[in-house]
C-alpha cells in the first residue's frame, strides 16, 4: 500500500522556497543600486526615478535594456560614464534593473 503524501509538508517547503527566492532577489537588486552607483542618490530620488522608469514607453525601455545588458556584458563602465551625463536620471536609473527581470527569468 502507498504512503499518502504530506501535502502539508510540500506546502511548507514550497512556502519556504519562495520566500528563499524572494530574499535572494531582493539582495540582488541592492547589490544591482550599488554596482551601478545609484546608492548615491537619495531614497525620494531612486524612487521618483523608478516610478517613472516603470511608466515609460516601450521604446525608452528597449533602449535601457541594451544599455543593461551592455552593463551586465562589461561594458560596464561606459554605461555608467554616459549614466552621469543623463541629467534627467531616470534613463540612467532606469537602465539597469529592467534587465535583471529579464536576466532572473531566464536563469
Amino acid at each position: 500500500m502507498r504512503k499518502p503524501r504530506d501535502f502539508d509538508a510540500e506546502l511548507r517547503a514550497l512556502t519556504d522556497k519562495a520566500k528563499a527566492l524572494k530574499t535572494k532577489k531582493q539582495g540582488q537588486l541592492g547589490e544591482l543600486v550599488i554596482a551601478i552607483g545609484a546608492d548615491a542618490l537619495s531614497m525620494e530620488q531612486l524612487a521618483g526615478a523608478l516610478i517613472e522608469a516603470a511608466g515609460s514607453d516601450a521604446a525608452r525601455k528597449e533602449a535601457w535594456r541594451k544599455s543593461g545588458a551592455a552593463f551586465f556584458r562589461g561594458d560596464g563602465a561606459r554605461v555608467r560614464k554616459g549614466a552621469s551625463r543623463n541629467a534627467g536620471g531616470a534613463s540612467a536609473i532606469g537602465a539597469s534593473p529592467q534587465p535583471a527581470s529579464g536576466e532572473a527569468g531566464t536563469a
